[in-house]
């Protein structure tokens, strides 16, 4: 078919070459995920607070992150940290670093506008239980902006997912450098990259199948 030859890929090639890879951008996209969700929500609990000195510096992270290009952000931090540390700390550990430091600012929109989606007198009945800011927030409110945004989490996560792929840019041994490797070493790159790609759709689809499903679930039973 079109000349290609997938006869290279046998289990030995993959555990080789893609096993690894795909171990990284999974562990990157959990990291990155569960940080981006912490910082995400301080962030969005900054722009939340109603105190200038909070809101302004979270305001101009979350829109100066999501100005920028991710590529570029993964090349700065690249360059950047170990200029200011004064030592190399390796591609795989500056691509979690700036993923932390990225989707932070995502998962910050998410979190704001599900802080926002609680109605008010959720916010009032905690007042009047006596609880404080910081414990309304916590046991009442973080709680359902979770479960409301559940979805919009996940959905984003995917995404993160498929932008670990953009590593590849510093170096870092992700699934795409896994096939491109196998397809250098074969001379087979066509071949390589065409099954990265189905391997990158199968994973989202089920993924994002999962999700629907999950969503639906949510929605039965509000």
């Amino acid at each position: 078919m079109l000349g290609l030859d997938f006869s290279f890929i046998n289990l030995d090639v993959l555990q080789k070459f893609v096993w690894g890879g795909l171990v990284f951008s999974v562990q990157l996209t959990i990291v990155a995920t569960l940080g981006g969700i912490f910082f995400g929500t301080l962030l969005a609990l900054m722009r939340l607070s109603g105190k200038r000195l909070l809101m302004a510096p979270a305001t101009f992270y979350v829109n100066g992150m999501r100005s920028i290009p991710l590529v570029m952000v993964i090349l700065w931090f690249y360059l950047l940290i170990p200029f200011l540390i004064g030592k190399p700390i390796g591609a795989e550990v500056s691509a979690i670093i700036t993923f932390i430091a990225f989707e932070a600012a995502y998962f910050s929109e998410i979190m704001r506008a599900g802080i926002q989606s609680i109605p008010r007198g959720q916010v009032f009945a905690g007042q009047a239980l006596g609880l404080t800011y910081a414990q309304n927030m916590r046991l009442i409110i973080l709680p359902q902006a979770f479960r409301n945004m559940l979805p919009v989490l996940l959905t984003q996560t995917i995404i993160l997912f498929q932008d670990t792929s953009l590593v590849y840019a510093i170096g870092a041994y992700d699934l795409l450098k896994g096939f491109t490797n196998a397809g250098k070493i074969y001379g087979r790159p066509e071949e390589a990259y065409l099954l990265a790609a189905i391997v990158y759709f199968v994973i989202c689809f089920a993924l994002s199948w999962g999700v629907k499903r999950l969503q639906a679930k949510i929605a039965i039973v509000r």
